[in-house]
């Protein structure tokens, strides 16, 4: 079985609104649906949960009903940070899922993840054991110099890094395990920390599976300009 855990427990500080970026109406449709329904139209996908805000767990329920998610199974209260979120999620599905399950993790305000995304991360993951989305660096990245961080005396070839992002996968059993082991030994579970990295301080290898760049996060107002911008580009060809 193939199960999305999409991540909506943050309350999107940054955007400046009112409530949490995932809720934002846009189109008149809210950002988390557009995200729930790349996902429910996937064949792959057979089974979703959401991790929610704590407070909006009926918000999600009333928007699954009026926009035919059929496929959300669960709804989960999110932590205090991003990986206790993922935890909840995680620990929530320990009586539901088998060992050998791939689990898709996926940001709820990353909107415009496509069909060969998700597809490529999961036979990814069913070969490897797991597999992250990722992409090529096409900017130069400098160092900033510790004693004066105006200057910079060092780079970092651009063709050793990628970036990552979700969706995510993981197998079941291995997810769960180092869940549990981060946060016994705490490990990989403060700041910005996140599956992935998680993951490889805790010793694991990554795969790399395919990435786009329309896979943008909303975290800013540009941001959501930017989706907006891409909704009205490709409406006629990918928008249902």
């Amino acid at each position: 079985m193939n199960i999305a855990v999409i991540i909506a427990g943050g309350s999107g500080h940054r955007m400046g609104q009112e409530i949490p970026k995932q809720f934002i109406n846009v189109y008149d449709k809210p950002v988390l649906i557009y995200t729930l329904e790349s996902f429910q139209k996937h064949p792959q996908i057979d089974a979703i949960e959401v991790v929610c805000i704590d407070g909006w767990q009926n918000v999600v329920q009333a928007y699954a009903k009026q926009f035919n998610i059929t496929k959300l199974k669960w709804i989960v209260t999110g932590g205090n940070s991003g990986q206790e979120s993922i935890r909840n999620g995680v620990y929530n599905l320990e009586d539901k899922a088998s060992a050998d399950d791939t689990i898709i993790i996926h940001d709820g305000v990353r909107p415009l993840v496509d069909d060969e995304v998700l597809t490529d991360v999961i036979v990814k993951c069913q070969q490897y054991g797991n597999a992250v989305t990722s992409m090529p660096y096409n900017e130069q990245i400098f160092v900033i110099d510790k004693d004066d961080p105006s200057t910079t005396t060092q780079y970092i070839p651009r063709e050793t890094l990628r970036r990552v992002s979700t969706p995510q996968a993981y197998k079941f059993k291995t997810l769960d395990d180092r869940y549990h082991e981060a946060f016994e030994k705490n490990i990989g579970i403060e700041g910005s920390n996140y599956t992935n990295t998680m993951m490889v301080q805790l010793g694991e290898k990554l795969h790399f599976a395919a990435g786009s760049d329309m896979n943008i996060k909303l975290t800013t107002k540009e941001n959501l300009e930017m989706f907006k911008a891409y909704l009205n580009l490709d409406k006629d060809t990918w928008l249902k």
